[in-house]
């Protein structure tokens, strides 16, 4: 059986966001068991699992992916939607747009130091839209 959810996440700002209580939320009740994937249907802003405990580990990330694809770079040609647009399509790809997680006794089987991530890779990203589906 599957089930679906659209979500629409608050306005983010530029960053590392753990929605990990946004997802669940906005699902009615997780089976004993099965798989939760979420997608996000943008191209500037990304999904990942990752460390949920010390907030430093977001701001790191922050600080390397902007080393990796820094604003303002003369090398790149998309600029029409400002200097943040590219780099964010580029940092994007890197982190993906879906996660899938096991679901095992009603609840999301993460690590213990584990949370899904919103990436928001824009100054002003705006909404973001989840497609959650769980399978079971």
């Amino acid at each position: 059986m599957t089930k679906q959810y659209q979500i629409t996440l608050p306005a983010f700002s530029r960053g590392f966001h753990i929605i990990t209580s946004e997802i669940l939320s906005a699902i009615d009740e997780l089976p004993e068991q099965g798989l939760l994937h979420v997608f996000i249907k943008h191209t500037s802003a990304g999904i990942m699992i990752n460390e949920n405990a010390d907030p430093s580990v977001r701001v790191d990330f922050e600080t390397v992916f902007n080393k990796i694809s820094p604003e303002n770079d003369p090398d790149l040609t998309h600029t029409m939607e400002g200097p943040d647009d590219m780099p964010a399509h580029i940092k994007a790809a890197l982190v993906g747009h879906s996660v899938q997680i096991p679901i095992s006794k009603h609840r999301l089987n993460l690590g213990t130091w584990q949370g899904v991530y919103l990436c928001e890779f824009r100054n002003r990203g705006g909404n973001r839209k989840l497609v959650a589906s769980i399978i079971s």
